[in-house]
């Protein structure tokens, strides 16, 4: 394969040379989550040539994102765009070698076998653990390697999960923090920073995995706090953690049950609730629309309705998904969805 111009520069570097970019750009990767860490993440891959990139991401663009998320501006928020579509439209005008998938859903135990299939690598830009808990479940039944990252505050984590090989989520963590116990950008907020340092962690190590210089892979857990300049790579392995994993040893996918699942959650870093009705909820948006026009403004794109109701701006998607802004109670926010959409 010829190696085309753009790469000239990177195809110097040893470490990957013209083989280990001729593999990356037959890689392909799926890239959970396009805000702080996803929009870096997608746009190193993309500018490094990955062959394939399938971004899933639930929510759409507001004027609090600009500020930590790499490829959006002022006129993604007016025209209010989901993420994931707006990322591949500047995406595709980065690199339009790359094949950029882009799917405005959340990613659950319903849909992650057709968003996963096909892929060589899974990537964490959530800002969740019940989807990260997916995630790994997905990756040890199929053998896939993941990256997990996250960063609040100044602070951030990356860890290459890589099956049979390194620890997985579930040995560090046996169960889902209870809520409160841990810091979001909610509480603790989030610099800019911190999320283009642990993206490019976790680029790096993608493109390793992609172009095959697995020898390369970090085997740490590393922890970064930029405002105490603080760095630790915590070496963990699977003879020390892994033991009664019920994931890992006992081959338990709890996670992938569809059954499971909450139908409301509190957005991370913005005043917002997330209700969704579960599966098999399509919804017609131009039907929507017209029902919503005489209960407040209305505005629309081919790929969510939106609507001023109650003090709140309900945000209704194709797949049945609402995002109700202008609350953080998750009661409220259920009974808005259920007065004004009603599935």
């Amino acid at each position: 394969m010829r190696v085309p111009e753009r790469y000239a520069r990177q195809v110097l570097f040893r470490g990957l040379g013209e083989s280990g970019q001729a593999r990356l750009m037959n890689g392909s990767a799926l890239l959970v989550g396009c805000g702080a860490l996803g929009t870096h993440v997608a746009d190193l891959l993309v500018r490094a040539g990955v062959g394939r990139l399938r971004i899933v991401d639930r929510d759409f663009i507001e004027i609090s994102n600009l500020h930590r998320q790499a490829l959006f501006d002022a006129s993604d928020v007016a025209l209010g765009l989901p993420k994931a579509v707006a990322a591949a439209r500047r995406l595709q005008g980065v690199n339009p070698e790359v094949a950029i998938e882009a799917y405005a859903e959340q990613l659950d135990a319903g849909n992650i076998e057709r968003l996963a299939q096909g892929v060589d690598l899974i990537l964490d830009g959530t800002d969740n653990f019940d989807t990260r808990f997916l995630l790994n479940d997905f990756a040890l039944k199929h053998g896939l390697p993941w990256v997990y990252a996250a960063c609040v505050g100044a602070y951030g984590l990356t860890m290459n999960i890589v099956p049979g090989e390194t620890p997985c989520l579930r040995c560090l963590m046996r169960a889902l923090p209870a809520p409160g116990t841990l810091e979001t950008c909610d509480t603790a907020g989030v610099i800019a920073p911190i999320a283009a340092l642990v993206a490019a962690v976790e680029a790096a190590e993608a493109l390793k995995i992609l172009s095959g210089a697995r020898q390369a892979l970090s085997r740490d857990l590393l922890a970064v706090d930029l405002w105490a300049n603080t760095l630790q790579r915590i070496r963990v392995t699977r003879e020390e953690v892994s033991a009664g994993c019920p994931a890992c040893e006992g081959r338990e996918f709890e996670f992938l049950d569809r059954s499971r699942g909450t139908r409301s959650v509190t957005l991370c870093g913005r005043n917002a609730v997330q209700v969704h009705p579960g599966p098999g909820a399509a919804l017609d948006l131009k039907m929507l629309e017209q029902r919503f026009h005489g209960v407040g403004k209305v505005t629309s794109n081919p790929y969510l309705v939106r609507a001023e109701v109650e003090g709140c701006v309900l945000a209704v998607f194709a797949d049945g998904r609402a995002i109700i802004s202008g609350t953080s109670d998750e009661a409220r926010a259920r009974s808005i969805y259920d007065r004004y959409v009603g599935t």
